[in-house]
């Protein structure tokens, strides 16, 4: 007895080639998209704007001395080191910056007005910073140095830059009594 072959019919529709260009173009896009957002992420951040602020004492040879003293990066603990930040020109006098969000010095300000007798003072590497209340930011003014130094800080660097650049300020700059009213 013979075998009978039968022939399977053919389904109708699309046929697979186009599918399969079509998943190898889909997984493609998501690893291109995937490595463009790597590079801009690592990418380093442009000149920083800084608006000017009154410093008058920014041209000091203590602030010049403070400034020569500050280390090229700061470490923000999780966030990993931060680098010191080329500022857009015309760039303010006594500053200097590191990271994206910026953590950024200011040297040579104007004494602080929130600065009284009773005002309460936090002692970091020695050195005696009033905390000023900012929206975005935290700011503290060392206040027991020959000119007023300003940090500010991200909410998201913790404390490890304050206390680097505090310890930088220590050794640079001589302490001196905190100047308040009487």
């Amino acid at each position: 007895m013979g075998q009978a072959y039968t022939s399977v019919p053919r389904r109708a529709g699309l046929p697979r080639w186009p599918i399969g260009i079509a998943l190898v173009l889909a997984v493609g896009l998501v690893v291109g998209v995937l490595i463009a957002a790597e590079m801009v992420r690592h990418q380093s951040p442009g000149p920083l704007p800084l608006a000017v602020v009154s410093a008058p004492s920014a041209g000091s040879g203590d602030c010049a001395r403070l400034l020569a003293a500050l280390p090229g990066q700061l470490d923000a603990g999780d966030l990993g080191a931060l680098e010191r930040r080329q500022l857009a020109v015309p760039a303010p006098a006594g500053v200097t910056a590191w990271g994206e969000p910026p953590v950024v010095l200011r040297c040579g300000l104007n004494r602080p007005p929130g600065l009284t007798a009773t005002s309460r003072l936090l002692a970091v590497s020695g050195v005696q910073f009033l905390e000023i209340p900012t929206p975005g930011a935290s700011t503290w003014v060392a206040v027991d140095r020959p000119v007023y130094v300003v940090v500010a800080l991200p909410p998201t660097s913790g404390s490890g830059p304050l206390q680097q650049v505090a310890t930088v300020i220590g050794k640079a700059l001589p302490q001196k009594d905190v100047d308040v009213p009487h």
